[in-house]
């Protein structure tokens, strides 16, 4: 007996082990499904739209709500506002005639100041309005604002102390565009620079200076304002005689300069007052000061002192009123002054002796 036929070879019988699947053997094919089972797919969708479609509705109609609510509140709030600046405008327009309307601001700087002032309102109720809008929009959709406001507030603090120059800076222009401390033309004095105002921002304001230079001032670093174009200018000239003339008569000469400067284009629209002669105002040994003033328009006042300097010496030296510092006209020939020899009594020897006349060049015989 053979050992082949006594261990047979191990390993599966081909017989019995089925043969593997072949790899190129197509997928089966998807079962359609069953009209009863997409009948119940159907009734399950229209079930669930029926239960949420009223919640829908009613959210939608709520987010429509808050928009076109708000919507119509910023329009209704911004025409208002707009209202409110252009009846501003009216009332001081109509106040412009008086003098405390003319004192104050001309019309162009009330224009200005007012589309200003319009413009941060505007943005202001705009921004409250559509904020709380986006807010309400947002819970209806039920989303929870406690972690977003909380997250803000702690965003715009973490913000604002790293920019509190920048918000300061808004804020004081603000304020100062709110309160008309200055405008565009005016001549201030800001503490840290002095010019005229070219341009008025919310956090710079800028200054032309004296000899042509911008300065760009923060609005946070005005501390103080001297505002020279706002309200109204004095102009103030001194006019200094000799103690022996007529004061009278001299107040009677710089009255006449008066009246006559204050009915003269363009002066009568510069000055806003009439001219005054206040009287003496200091009193010397060989000098009196007399004061003249004038309330003029801002900015004005120098000009004003200028023209008036100019007529008073003309009307003075035509009435014969001698002011300090004119001499006199000699008519005679000045005399010797008999100290001289005192001073110098050689030289005063020499020039009135018989001896110095001699002393001249003789001419030669024979001529």
């Amino acid at each position: 007996m053979s050992l082949s036929a006594a261990f047979p070879a191990a390993g599966p019988d081909p017989s019995t082990t089925p043969a593997p699947a072949s790899s190129t053997s197509p997928a089966p094919a998807p079962t359609m499904p069953t009209l009863q089972e997409a009948h119940e797919r159907a009734s399950e969708a229209a079930g669930w739209f029926q239960e949420n479609w009223a919640s829908w509705l009613a959210v939608g109609l709520r987010i429509v709500l808050i928009i076109a609510v708000a919507l119509v509140l910023r329009m209704l709030v911004r025409r208002a506002i707009t209202r409110l600046i252009d009846r501003m405008n009216r009332n001081t327009s109509a106040a412009e005639g008086s003098t405390l309307g003319g004192l104050l601001v001309n019309a162009e700087r009330r224009r200005q100041r007012s589309q200003a002032i319009g413009s941060v309102l505007r943005s202001v109720a705009s921004f409250v309005i559509l904020g709380t809008a986006f807010l309400m929009v947002l819970g209806a959709f039920q989303i929870n604002l406690a972690p977003l406001l909380a997250s803000a507030g702690v965003a715009g603090v973490a913000i604002g102390f790293g920019a509190r120059n920048l918000v300061t800076d808004f804020l004081s222009g603000v304020f100062m565009i709110l309160e008309d401390q200055y405008g565009v033309g005016d001549t201030i004095d800001a503490g840290v620079a002095t010019g005229e105002v070219i341009e008025v921002g919310l956090r710079v304001t800028k200054l032309r200076g004296d000899n042509g230079e911008i300065w760009y001032v923060r609005n946070g670093e005005i501390k103080r304002i001297g505002n020279a174009s706002q309200g109204w200018a004095t102009a103030g000239v001194n006019v200094t005689v000799r103690p022996e003339e007529d004061l009278d008569r001299v107040k009677s000469v710089l009255g006449e300069v008066a009246e006559r400067i204050a009915k003269e284009e363009p002066w009568n629209e510069v000055l806003w007052g009439p001219v005054e002669v206040l009287g003496l105002d200091d009193v010397l040994l060989d000098s009196m000061v007399i004061r003249v003033t004038a309330k003029t328009m801002p900015g004005k006042a120098v000009t004003v002192e200028r023209e008036l300097r100019w007529r008073m010496k003309r009307a003075l030296d035509a009435a014969g009123i001698r002011m300090l510092g004119v001499p006199e006209q000699a008519t005679e020939e000045p005399a010797v002054d008999p100290t001289a020899g005192m001073a110098a009594p050689s030289a005063f020897a020499s020039s009135s002796s018989p001896q110095s006349v001699a002393a001249s060049p003789i001419p030669p015989k024979g001529l």
